[in-house]
């Protein structure tokens, strides 16, 4: 339809029609009233609390601002769809209403802020401080400029910030968590536990026939829906990116071999030497140790004398490049392996140096090369011609081409895909290969339906992505004989899991009774295995999650049993020790859970003052103005 109306209005006779068109809808806007969407509200009022007014345009400078901040968090911007699934659109509304409503109680409290309590606050902000830790006013206005903020509204949402501050801090005056909480929570965290186990397995689930006819079939209709075939869809898409247009885009060897001379350089792989130095305060010092190294002293004996560790003169082994004085560069790459040079003046004194392992450079030929750099040179190229294509592939697709229509046209390659699921596998389970990464294309295809002009899909910065819908498979009943093989497998699954219940349940049974696991074990010729200091949250690679909690569901000397690491296993267990470590206040742990339940405990007591606030002041919301908003039909 946006195609349509695009094309239509392309020259001067749709232009005049579409004139026409909007004038006569803004007309019927201005008859009917469009007023009425906001009825109760002012046209310009999205919410209010108490005699507080939140503006539409307030509220989409915030939620925009909010957005945008939560987006740089992200590394990238956030599509309406991700901000509803997320549920960021409701927070930042709430948070909206709740700070107005804060700010309509500091206003009948009569509370306020003096300027030169914010101008302190601001002047001692440790983001604003640049050098010498002094307020740098350039930082200060860089910054609030980055968050969308002009110095005015800055110092405003300061103001407002300040007092809710302060009201909150008097609602949680003294909020503190109980000894008891803090005990019960040292001891749901910390308590430790040692069991006894042992693991059935297949073995001790016995024999077990092939399924019959009627068994299979009962265990088949029992869990259909576990083996339904699902929809599939079938896609034609065109990829336009870079690397595409560069398959076929021809690339000469004199211009390979230009940027070959021109990256010869980065191409090439510099000598590497690892080189050690000792420094002396002048020649005569330096040419004294060399002559002591001419007689039988080693290189690391002077070192030791001059009180250095060996850390202290490796310079590593390390490139010309990276040596910063070049008499020192100089001279250590002209030496051979386990030479000692002469004393060097070098810029930051005398020193000897010694050659040690040296590894060679390398400098590739065009020919070892020149298939990238063909690759690279087409891939450069082919970035300037994307624009070009994807006008040209717009106005083939607006003139009502199919995707593969215009891909033919234009000489590029359009891939059709004969069925994908909505996890992206083929009719085989296996994925589908050669789907556009950057583009949800599975989800907008099965938003779609055969015959509709689907909007193009951008990679990035890195291409776009066509596409249309050529054909849907509904989802289905599989046959019995299509799935036998994973009927039977699932089947026999189910079986061993079952015996293996009934048997741990009637071991736990026994061991309830005063039997001793390890009798029990030596009876199905099992081992006894121990696991101790487990905690509530541990995951080992022994015990299944599933264990570990069934531990700590069971008293001390108590048993129990729980699924193993999949179908063909199950453990039972005795819990034979429970350690509660002392609860200490003053420890770094118990200090960051303090903190981190009164954290909690300040909110909720917030939060509820803010509920019972807005009860009491009257909080009414514009709900069509939110949702014209956020981008939301029904919000």
């Amino acid at each position: 339809m946006l195609r349509g109306i695009r094309n239509a209005s392309s020259n001067w006779l749709g232009k005049a029609i579409m004139t026409i068109v909007m004038g006569l809808l803004i007309v019927a806007f201005g008859i009917w009233g469009i007023a009425d969407i906001f009825h109760g509200f002012g046209q310009s009022s999205l919410a209010t609390v108490g005699s507080t007014e939140i503006s539409t345009e307030q509220f989409r400078q915030i939620y925009n601002d909010r957005l945008q901040q939560i987006g740089r968090q992200f590394g990238r911007a956030l599509p309406p769809d991700q901000v509803k699934a997320l549920g960021l659109d409701r927070q930042i509304l709430q948070q909206v209403i709740a700070e107005a409503a804060l700010d309509e109680d500091a206003r009948r409290k009569g509370l306020a802020v003096s300027d030169k309590e914010i101008s302190r606050q601001i002047m001692t902000d440790p983001n604003f401080k640049g050098a010498h830790d002094a307020f740098d006013p350039a930082r200060f206005a860089g910054l609030i400029r980055q968050l969308g903020y002009t110095e005015q509204r800055f110092v405003a949402e300061q103001r407002h910030t300040t007092l809710r501050r302060q009201i909150a801090g008097t609602v949680t005056a003294g909020v503190e968590p109980s000894t008891k909480l803090l005990e019960a929570l040292n001891r749901f965290q910390n308590e430790q536990r040692t069991i006894d186990y042992v693991k059935l397995g297949v073995a001790q689930a016995g024999s077990i026939d092939p399924p019959t006819a009627d068994q299979l079939s009962g265990y088949f209709n029992a869990h259909k829906v576990q083996f339904r075939a699902p929809e599939y869809r079938k896609i034609a898409l065109v990829m336009l990116t870079p690397e595409e247009v560069a398959k076929w885009t021809a690339v000469s060897d004199d211009d390979a071999r230009k940027v070959y001379e021109e990256r010869k350089n980065k191409l090439s792989t510099p000598e590497r030497r690892q080189l050690r130095q000792i420094m002396f305060p002048n020649i005569t010092d330096a040419q004294a140790a060399r002559e002591k190294i001419t007689s039988g002293a080693s290189f690391d004996d002077i070192a030791k004398e001059r009180g250095l560790a060996a850390s202290d003169i490796d310079l590593g082994t390390i490139p010309r490049s990276e040596i910063v004085d070049p008499a020192i560069a100089n001279a250590g790459f002209a030496m051979k392996t386990d030479e000692i040079s002469q004393p060097i003046q070098g810029k930051f004194g005398v020193a000897l140096i010694k050659v040690g392992r040296i590894e060679p450079g390398n400098q590739p030929t065009y020919e070892s090369v020149a298939e990238k750099l063909k690759h690279d040179v087409a891939v450069e190229r082919a970035r300037s011609e994307i624009n070009n294509l994807h006008n040209k592939m717009e106005d083939e697709r607006g003139g009502g081409a199919t995707v593969i229509e215009a891909a033919k046209k234009l000489g590029l390659t359009a891939v059709t895909i004969e069925a994908v699921d909505r996890s992206g596998r083929a009719p085989d389970g296996k994925p589908v290969t050669g789907l556009p990464q950057g583009a949800d294309l599975i989800a907008q295809a099965f938003a779609s339906d055969v015959g509709v002009d689907n909007e193009t899909l951008q990679l990035g910065n890195n291409g776009f992505v066509w596409f249309d819908l050529l054909g849907v498979t509904p989802s289905r009943d599989r046959t019995l004989d299509e799935v036998r093989n994973k009927i039977e497998a699932g089947w026999r699954d189910e079986q061993i899991s079952g015996r293996l219940l009934t048997k741990a349940t009637d071991m736990v049974r026994k061991l309830d009774q005063g039997g001793k696991l390890a009798d029990e074990a030596a009876g199905l010729g099992l081992k006894v295995e121990s696991a101790s200091a487990i905690k509530r949250d541990a995951t080992t690679a022994e015990l299944p999650a599933a264990v570990v909690a069934a531990a700590f569901r069971v008293v001390k000397g108590g048993a129990g049993q729980a699924p193993g690491a999949g179908h063909e296993e199950w453990i039972v267990f005795r819990v034979t020790d429970v350690t509660v470590p002392p609860l200490d206040l003053a420890s770094d742990e118990m200090k960051k859970l303090r903190e981190g339940i009164q954290r909690s405990l300040s909110d909720e007591y917030v939060g509820q003052y803010i509920v019972k606030l807005e009860g009491e002041i009257g909080t009414t919301i514009n709900q069509a103005a939110v949702a014209q908003i956020i981008g939301a039909s029904n919000f």
